[in-house]
This record gives C-alpha cells, structure tokens and sequence, in this order.
C-alpha cells in the first residue's frame, strides 16, 4: 500500500467510536437511550465502572447492570489544547476528566458546557450523552443545575 493510499484509507478512521462486544452492548444500547449504566455486586453490593464481568472487589461473577442516577462530582480534569486523532482535533480545546459517581466508582470522561475558569474540585455534576453517529452515544459530564 502506497503512502497516499494509507492516508486516504486513515481518513475515514474514527478514535471515538466504541467497540462494543456481546458484554458491553447493553451498556451501550442504554447510553444511545440516555441512561448510563453500572455493574452492581450481587455478592458484595458495590457497584463499579468500567464494565466487567467480574466484580473487581470481591471477584464475584454475580453481576447485574444498574441504572445510575447520573450524578457526580469533578475529582479532577485536564484541558486538551492538542489532539492529532480524529475527530478529536476539531473539539479542542476539551476538558477530559474523572469524575466520582454518586454511587461510587471513578470513571474517565469528558466535561462539556463549562469554562475553563469555572472548573472546580468537587462541583456537581450531571450526566449527558454526546451523539456520536453510527447508533452510538457516549456520557460526558454538565455543571449540574
């Protein structure tokens, strides 16, 4: 393969798009309906994220998904000035970010409708869903109202 070739084959690749498996598709069925998903313990009755089919506290494999309430709170951020993946480019500058979910876990994310300047450890948080084409919704975080 020629380098154009390459280049021209490279241009329609996306780095946003999720890969769902037989696994992980309710989560990403629920998120394209607008609701974000956890894992929930049987065994234990922690609730963690990212999707696993163990429990990552007590090794359990009686898991369920669970609806979360959406809420969070910022535990830390990075803006991104640069990105060379696409489409990650044309969204610069963004705020990636971990949030705590009110139910517990962390989770990697991004921050939307928010100035720089108004960032702040521990402010609250709600869930939105970005639109990402190709069926797909991915949960990024708003100030809360």
């Amino acid at each position: 393969m020629s380098a154009d070739t390459a280049g021209a084959a490279g241009a329609d690749v996306r780095f946003d798009v999720p890969e769902p498996d037989a696994f992980t598709q309710p989560y990403w069925d629920a998120a394209a309906g607008g609701r974000l998903l956890l894992r929930h313990c049987g065994s234990c009755g922690r609730d963690h994220h990212y999707p696993r089919e163990f429990c990552p506290f007590c090794w359990s494999e009686d898991g369920r998904w669970a609806d979360a309430s959406g809420r969070a709170t910022l535990y830390t951020w990075s803006v991104v000035h640069r990105n060379d993946l696409p489409p990650f480019g044309g969204r610069t500058p963004y705020t990636a970010a971990v949030v705590d979910l009110a139910e517990g876990p962390r989770m990697m994310t991004e921050i939307v409708d928010c100035a720089e300047a108004d960032l702040r450890m521990g402010m609250e948080l709600t869930v939105d869903f970005r639109e990402g084409g190709e069926g797909f919704a991915v949960p990024v975080f708003r100030p809360a109202v």
